[in-house]
């Protein structure tokens, strides 16, 4: 867990605070209905790129593999340095590279051995200007048309706090008559040292819109 925080922390740390304040790019979505009293909403991601790599080892080997795409391994050898977001590089690289930070949220999908993570890209990444991962196990992914209903609350994302909230998304989703039609994912929106109060998480479940 030790890798993890220090990972996310230094990656995030320009653009994130303790408050849960925030100035990293989030995913664009529709909001098709929204419910307020419980915090969920029914989103509509029209077209997104993510890297993403499977969780066999756990969270830590996962966002470390993640991590390493975006601070330059792939074919465009990236160099990031440490501004707002978070570049870290070799000022004396005189390699033509293309910075990419990071965007929210951290989407982790899946169930026992087919779990997977994913970084969503900047919007001005497509399929055709993504630069290609250098590690096998990172993947490039589009995702068009991803319907999902989601719940927001704070807190850590334990397997506790996970399984309550999509407890209760799964009763409002059938009280809406919506079609689930995938496995849930989870999405975390701040770095470690955000005071727990303050972090915004997310269970994500996909239905079919009427």
């Amino acid at each position: 867990m030790k890798i993890l925080v220090l990972s996310f922390s230094l990656l995030i740390i320009s653009g994130c605070s303790v408050f849960g304040k925030s100035e990293i790019e989030t995913a664009p979505y529709k909001l098709i209905k929204s419910d307020i009293s419980q915090s969920i909403e029914v989103r509509q991601y029209n077209n997104l790129i993510l890297v993403s790599t499977e969780m066999e080892e756990g969270r830590n080997g996962s966002f470390r593999r993640l991590f390493g795409y975006i601070t330059g391994d792939n074919v465009k050898s990236t160099k990031i340095e440490m501004t707002t977001p978070v570049f870290m590089g070799d000022e004396k690289n005189d390699t033509a590279s293309e910075k990419i930070e990071m965007t929210a949220p951290v989407f982790m999908a899946g169930e026992g051995s087919s779990q997977k993570m994913s970084f969503v890209l900047p919007g001005r990444f497509t399929m055709d200007n993504t630069p290609q991962p250098t590690n096998s196990d990172v993947k490039i992914e589009e995702l068009n048309n991803y319907n999902v209903a989601s719940i927001r609350f704070n807190g850590r994302l334990q397997k506790k706090n996970i399984e309550k909230h999509k407890a209760i998304l799964e009763a409002w989703i059938k009280d809406q008559d919506y079609l689930v039609s995938g496995l849930y994912s989870t999405a975390a929106y701040d770095a470690p040292f955000t005071l727990p109060v303050f972090r915004r998480n997310e269970v994500l479940i996909p239905v079919k819109l009427p």
